[in-house]
């Protein structure tokens, strides 16, 4: 495939990477404060899988108040939340619902009031849902009105590069997939809304577009990150059958009563959460008792135990008709028969520290969304990334507006900037650059996944700087002579920038995970089984040196 020019784009006021819930959040924020707003995107990200997210809704006769759902959060959290963070998504929530309700989200309610369902780690019920599917019923909603309010949505875009000027972040350098030709933006503000990592692990729920590459980005324009060492495992993943391989069985319908059996026939969570089982138990803590049942051989062939639906009345159970549609087109009925489930990687807590309103530190740069890291502390709610990526992708794409606002930062060498950018990118042969990122897809699932050790993490870096080496010494430069790309292979550019931005943030969670001395959250060290307030109530961060170095400290929690 060969590349065209690099096309230069118009001037617009707020760039925004990434379209799902937090880059549509951002842009319509963006767009109502009166800025030109551009969205690049490759897809959709996670949000739609989004099944129901945790909001304050006026008049539910719950019990919950902005207190109860922040003491959740944190406790939930392991204590690492940042508690700015926390309070700013909170008492956020129930805006984000009346506003989306007001543009046609049809969110399941009763006369009186939204119903709600009662997710994992929280209290009480507070989480709103769209019965066919609330994240795609709130992707559909925003998408649509972006496009009548005159956000420009460009889909099938892969962000190359953040383009920096005079220390601020003024754009982007961007490559179009289907044909490869090269374009760059050119921007007052940039909101980074990519998303997370969860693909980089294998055996991964997430989509493919969910690579890390917003980490890369934000790192390599001068962002810190933090809490890289939280990597979540969806408790509840189905197994067999092949047809649902993947599907996340909804830990919501063990607040509705639904139950894990070992192989026994034992409920067994009522050993590890006496008097309620299932209910109220965090998503990190739900894992680590399902990977010891099978550890200690009480589970099913293909390291599993059964999530028994069969208990629930019909009308619950019928309530999630996308899971039950697709169980009893693989041939098995939720109805009749438990489903097989195992824990597998799934989100990110860690990503750009932001302070309240997104701003990463980086002047210019905004960050929402999964990208970011410090809100979820150690361990995410069930039902806060809808939380997440509503509430903060506003108030990114507001900031960023304001600072829009403020003015372009005059005279930018874009052309120059976007073939600097280039020429420091790899390319040489795709397959390597293949087999490079499984590789690393295998060494994070083996050093870093649910249950880690010292012995674990350091075979694990030790490969990966194997790998990485492999990859450096096959490598070549590339160049844009005059800003022509005609020459270059721009697939093997990506597969290389992609593999390289895997070993990247294979690099910062196992180098956090073995800092981490303790086991907190979503972090679980069979060397180190206890928490430790004294020593790690604190943040890791991780920021690139002046020469090029990885750095980690330690940050108090705020």
């Amino acid at each position: 495939m060969a590349a065209q020019a690099v096309a230069a784009s118009p001037v617009t006021d707020v760039l925004v990477i990434g379209a799902g819930g937090a880059g549509l959040r951002a842009a319509l924020a963006a767009r109502a404060a009166g800025c030109a707003v551009t969205v690049l995107h490759t897809h959709s990200g996670a949000s739609p899988f989004i099944l129901a997210f945790n909001a304050l809704t006026a008049g539910a006769d719950s019990g919950d108040s902005a207190e109860r759902y922040g003491a959740d959060m944190v406790r939930g959290g392991a204590g690492l939340n940042d508690r700015r963070l926390v309070s700013s998504l909170v008492h956020g929530t129930g805006a984000v619902v009346s506003e989306l309700a007001e543009w046609g989200v049809p969110f399941a309610r009763t006369e009186a009031d939204y119903t709600l369902r009662h997710l994992g780690g929280s209290s009480c019920p507070r989480s709103v849902y769209v019965r066919e599917g609330t994240g795609k019923a709130a992707l559909r909603v925003m998408a649509a009105r972006a496009r009548e309010h005159g956000v420009e949505l460009v889909a099938g875009v892969r962000v190359l590069s953040l383009l920096r000027h005079g220390g601020r972040v003024v754009g982007a350098l961007a490559v179009r997939l289907r044909d490869g030709a090269l374009f760059t933006v050119q921007a007052g503000a940039v909101v980074l809304a990519a998303g997370g990592a969860g693909r980089i692990y294998a055996g991964s729920t997430y989509p493919t577009d969910v690579n890390g590459s917003g980490y890369a980005l934000a790192y390599a324009a001068g962002a810190t990150l933090v809490d890289m060492e939280f990597v979540q495992f969806e408790p509840t993943v189905v197994a067999p059958p092949l047809a649902c391989h993947g599907m996340e069985m909804p830990t919501a319908m063990l607040g509705d009563g639904a139950m894990l059996l070992n192989n026994q026939g034992e409920q067994f969570m009522l050993r590890y959460n006496p008097g309620h089982g299932e209910k109220g138990v965090e998503k990190a803590f739900l894992a680590c008792c399902i990977q010891r049942e099978v550890d200690e051989g009480r589970g099913f062939p293909g390291g599993t135990v059964l999530f028994d639906a069969r208990v629930l009345p019909p009308q619950v159970l019928e309530g999630y008709p996308n899971h039950v549609r697709r169980l009893r087109a693989a041939a098995l009925d939720p109805a009749r028969e438990a489903v097989p489930v195992r824990p597998a990687a799934h989100s990110h807590m860690g990503g750009v520290h932001i302070e309240p309103g997104g701003g990463t530190g980086v002047p210019g740069l905004f960050a929402a969304g999964e990208v970011t890291g410090g809100v979820h502390g150690a361990s995410r709610l069930a039902g806060n990334s809808g939380s997440d990526v509503l509430v903060n992708g506003g108030l990114a794409g507001r900031s960023a507006a304001a600072f829009a606002s403020g003015g372009q930062p005059g005279t930018v060498p874009i052309a120059v900037l976007a073939a600097e950018a280039f020429a420091a990118m790899p390319t040489g042969e795709i397959l390597l650059a293949k087999q490079v990122k499984e590789r690393v897809s295998n060494i994070l699932a083996h050093g870093a996944g649910l249950i880690r050790s010292e012995a674990l993490l350091q075979a694990g870096r030790t490969e990966l700087a194997e790998v990485g080496a492999l990859l450096a010494t096959t490598s070549a430069s590339t160049q844009l002579n005059g800003g022509d790309a005609r020459t270059v292979d721009i697939p093997a550019v990506v597969e290389h920038l992609e593999a390289q931005q895997h070993l990247l943030v294979a690099e910062m969670i196992l180098a956090s995970a073995l800092a981490r001395t303790e086991s907190r959250g979503a972090h679980r060290r069979t060397d180190c089984p206890e928490r430790d307030d004294l020593h790690w109530t604190c943040h890791l961060a991780i920021r690139r040196t002046e020469g090029g170095a990885m750095a980690i400290s330690s940050h108090p929690v705020t």
